[in-house]
């Protein structure tokens, strides 16, 4: 899929913009500030709804306005869908073609985008929670449903650990673990079956960025033990439970980890391999949607430049001008490698939160 006609209303310092998007490589370039990377984050917040970036929603919304909207034609093939994002202080509405809905999950999955950025070794070296997010979203654009699973289960563990802090009687609690464990077991398979997909395409592409590291291993944690029933583990751990005050089991524990040959523990990676390491992740989670849909996602490379050595740019360039649908990048000027072949790339200038000029 690609993204066409990108528009932008009160993003970071971006008052309005109107972007064409054009097949295969565009390349956004401009001093530090322009908003070159809220461009990119303007394409990554149609499919996921959040920031690359840190810091709250509420600072993605320009000062002195109240709320933001981005829109682009989303087209797969033939077919093509508008689709808007509107923030205000409170939520997120969304719009398909000319419907204005509610169900935020149906906006999300009309578009697909990915994205590596200064922050993406913290899928490497951060907590858990990182790397459940990351897959989750990979589930749920191979299977929409997963979204209905996944609230199921949020709503269920609100409720244990409401009734754990409010001090419920073992009754109520026995209810809440029938649920959460019946909402966890599809949750939990969805999960498996999206990794052993994932799990391959990584070990090709870890190997093509770090041969130095030798073979990778990754491994699933479903957030309880493998042989263990989740029902009788909530069970067994309620005393722990109750004092906590929060389920101490299940898929919201879950996680990856990933070890290679010559580097067995995450803290032996420097901080260059562990932005390899996620760059593979990135495009990894690129080829299973690829092979699950027929379609690439957009891929968003922020600030490419500073981010991986000539070396590694070039290699990951060739990778994505053969396979890749539509690629976005930002630096402060064009990648060294694509400077060779200025006809083969789309060049936007950014200033102050405009463009100025078409390459």
């Amino acid at each position: 899929m690609r993204l066409e006609q990108l528009h932008i209303e009160n993003l970071r310092n971006i008052a309005t913009l109107d972007v064409a998007l054009a097949p295969g490589i565009n390349v956004f370039v401009g001093p530090n500030g322009a908003g070159k990377s809220s461009i990119l984050e303007a394409a990554y917040l149609l499919s996921h709804a959040q920031s690359f970036r840190l810091g709250t929603t509420h600072d993605l919304i320009r000062r002195g306005e109240k709320r933001l909207a981005v829109a682009a034609t989303a087209r797969c093939g033939e077919r093509a869908r508008r689709i808007a994002l509107i923030r205000d202080d409170s939520s997120w509405h969304g719009r398909i073609d000319q419907t204005v809905t509610t169900n935020l999950g149906a906006v999300l999955g009309e578009t697909a985008v990915v994205c590596f950025e200064p922050g993406s070794h913290e899928l490497i070296a951060g907590s858990g929670r990182e790397r459940r997010r990351f897959l989750d979203w990979g589930v749920f654009h191979v299977e929409h449903a997963y979204l209905a699973t996944a609230a199921r289960y949020r709503r269920s563990l609100r409720q244990r650990n409401m009734a754990l802090k409010n001090g419920a009687a073992d009754g109520e609690l026995d209810a809440w673990d029938v649920e959460l464990a019946s909402a966890a077991a599809p949750m939990d398979l969805h999960r498996q079956q999206y990794f052993s997909r994932f799990r391959d395409r990584l070990a090709e592409l870890a190997g093509q960025f770090l041969p130095e590291l030798g073979e990778v291993n990754l491994a699933w944690d479903r957030g309880w033990p493998s042989d263990a029933s989740l029902l009788d583990l909530l069970a067994q751990r309620r005393s722990l439970d109750r004092i906590r005050g929060h389920t101490s089991r299940g898929p919201h524990r879950a996680d990856w980890l990933l070890r290679f040959e010559q580097a067995p523990q995450r803290g032996q990676l420097s901080r260059g391999q562990e932005k390899l390491c996620a760059l593979a992740c990135v495009l990894a989670q690129a080829r299973v949607h690829a092979d699950a849909s027929g379609g690439w996602p957009v891929i968003a490379l922020d600030d490419l430049g500073s981010e991986l050595d000539l070396e590694h740019q070039a290699r990951v360039l060739d990778w994505l001008r053969r396979d890749a649908d539509q690629v976005l990048i930002s630096g402060v000027d064009i990648p060294e490698p694509l400077r060779a072949e200025p006809d083969a790339i789309t060049l936007f200038h950014v200033e102050h939160g405009s463009l100025r000029g078409l390459l």
